[in-house]
């Protein structure tokens, strides 16, 4: 049975994680969550591709990996949690917003996208994220340091003030190469998108493919000084 901890106990334990686990590796850290914090540990998932997954999958067979529907993903990325779901060893819970894009276009107006990506991002991501990782103490994603600027000091063990929870990155120290060497080696699932010129697969309206000599994630938000969707700030 997983022990229940206090805020304060976890915020220390995830500071003295974040030290211990810096050098090791993501398959390591991801069988510390698992055994640390058993059920209520879950691995959230973009659906760009299933590393993080399939990582987690071994530390802990079974494991909850969550995924949001916003009501604006490609048919590609809902394909590819449908395929995670059905061939890995996983538990995929799909979380939906509050409100259906029909309802948030009557309530703020159509493309609210164009005109308030934060606020977009905030009701159909941050909130049903938040919502839906109220009944674990550690989530991991996939964020890597080499992925943006913005990432670039991501700890692979952490204190996520926002939501009160350890938050775990286990391939943060990886490299785009080190993914694709995973990929290849375990045959894992991908958004076929990352072959169709896309390097960072978000929201359709919000992500276009990247040109030659472009950061990872110029695709995203194109245009405009957003980089994050508000998940990780």
């Amino acid at each position: 049975m997983t022990a229940v901890r206090t805020e304060e106990e976890l915020s220390r334990l995830a500071e003295r994680a974040g030290r211990e686990l810096e050098e090791a590796s993501a398959l390591e850290v991801l069988t510390w969550a698992a055994e640390t914090f058993g059920p209520r540990f879950c691995v959230t998932s973009s659906m760009e591709d299933a590393v993080v997954s399939h990582l987690a999958s071994r530390a802990m067979p079974g494991v909850d990996v969550v995924f949001l529907d916003t009501g604006y993903h490609f048919e590609e990325t809902i394909g590819t949690r449908d395929a995670v779901d059905a061939v890995m060893d996983v538990n995929v819970i799909t979380l939906t917003p509050r409100r259906s894009v029909a309802e948030q276009d009557a309530e703020h107006g159509p493309r609210l996208h164009e005109r308030n990506p934060d606020l977009c991002c905030a009701l159909r991501k941050v909130e049903p994220l938040e919502r839906g990782l109220s009944g674990y103490d550690a989530w991991a994603t996939g964020l890597r340091r080499d992925e943006s600027p913005t990432r670039a000091n991501t700890p692979v063990v952490g204190w996520d003030p926002r939501r009160r929870k350890v938050k775990v990155a286990p391939i943060a120290r990886w490299t785009q190469a080190d993914v694709d060497a995973y990929v290849s080696e375990h045959g894992v699932l991908t958004n076929p998108l990352l072959m169709d010129g896309y390097a960072s697969v978000g929201c359709a309206p919000c992500t276009r493919r990247v040109l030659e000599g472009e950061d990872a994630r110029a695709g995203r938000w194109a245009g405009r000084t957003k980089t994050e969707c508000g998940l990780h700030l």
